[in-house]
């Protein structure tokens, strides 16, 4: 049988989730609660959900495998509101960008790490926001990690994979903690670069016209900039930790090549570069 599905959060994620698998036939009905009521009721507009329901209780009611589409700090809350309506064997999972701060809000709720909660990530997005930017596409041939824990239940687990799978993505599993030190390199500490950078160019004197002259290339390397700074803020909180370590690092890396610049080492910076170029060639491939 087909399950029923529960999605709570109807944004990017959450809806373009539900496109796809009504896309794959892979679901019997599709409920879905926001707290945000405008977002409600165009899901139910576009055929994103087959259900609005008035309350995150209330959505996943009769769900047999239910979607936490919200923001990481937002786990908790979106799973004490759901935990006294799951009916008995429910699935429950999320989307969140780290894995040890959502595992250990499902542990302190719960009072310990159930079986039945399993811990995702797909690794796919745009600058976009809101379930009217939701695409059923979103997911195809994009990675989703589940990091599985001690507790886990092999069947929560393979429903899981199930879902991603009909959705189009490649699953594959990884420790947590691993998750979260990967994640905050090539995605957590890329977006504090971007924030970063276009808060000085905007204080800059005269950034009316920096701005206006910029090009291709600082419309690529800003682009990340234009997404949900609440987001971010709780991503980077969540994972602070491995966030800081790594800025640490860039502040140090951007100081070194401050010296050779300061020094005129016109060579070692030339190198520095054609290091850099050399590895993100050989890695091109790899990157989504």
């Amino acid at each position: 049988m087909k399950p029923r599905l529960a999605i709570i959060g109807l944004g990017l994620i959450g809806g373009s989730f539900a496109r796809a698998l009504r896309a794959a036939d892979a679901v019997a009905t599709i409920h879905g609660f926001d707290p945000d009521p405008s977002q409600r009721q165009a899901a139910l507009a576009l055929g994103v959900i087959d259900h609005a329901a008035a309350s995150a209780a209330e959505a996943v009611a009769a769900a047999d495998v239910v979607v936490l589409a919200v923001p990481v700090l937002r786990t908790a809350e979106a799973l004490a509101a759901v935990l006294p309506a799951l009916k008995a064997g429910a699935v429950v999972t999320d989307v969140g960008s780290t894995k040890q701060s959502v595992l250990a809000d499902v542990q302190q709720l719960c009072g310990t790490l159930p079986g039945w909660f399993v811990a995702a990530h797909p690794i796919a997005g745009t600058e976009k926001s809101g379930v009217a930017a939701s695409f059923a596409g979103l997911f195809k041939g994009k990675r989703l990690i589940l990091t599985p824990h001690a507790a886990q239940s092999a069947t929560a687990l393979a429903a899981v994979r199930a879902l991603w799978t009909a959705a189009g993505a490649r699953v594959v599993e990884m420790d947590a903690a691993r998750h979260d030190a990967i994640f905050a390199a090539t995605s957590h500490l890329p977006h504090l670069l971007a924030y970063s950078f276009v808060e000085l160019l905007s204080q800059a004197e005269g950034s009316e016209e920096i701005f206006s002259n910029a090009g291709g290339g600082f419309r690529d390397f800003t682009r990340i900039a234009s997404s949900s700074p609440q987001m971010w803020h709780d991503i980077v909180r969540a994972n602070a930790p491995e966030v800081l370590r790594l800025l640490t690092a860039q502040i140090n890396q951007l100081q070194k090549m401050q010296g050779l610049v300061e020094q005129q080492q016109w060579a070692g910076l030339r190198a520095l570069f054609e290091r850099a170029r050399a590895a993100r060639e050989r890695h091109l491939a790899d990157i989504e």
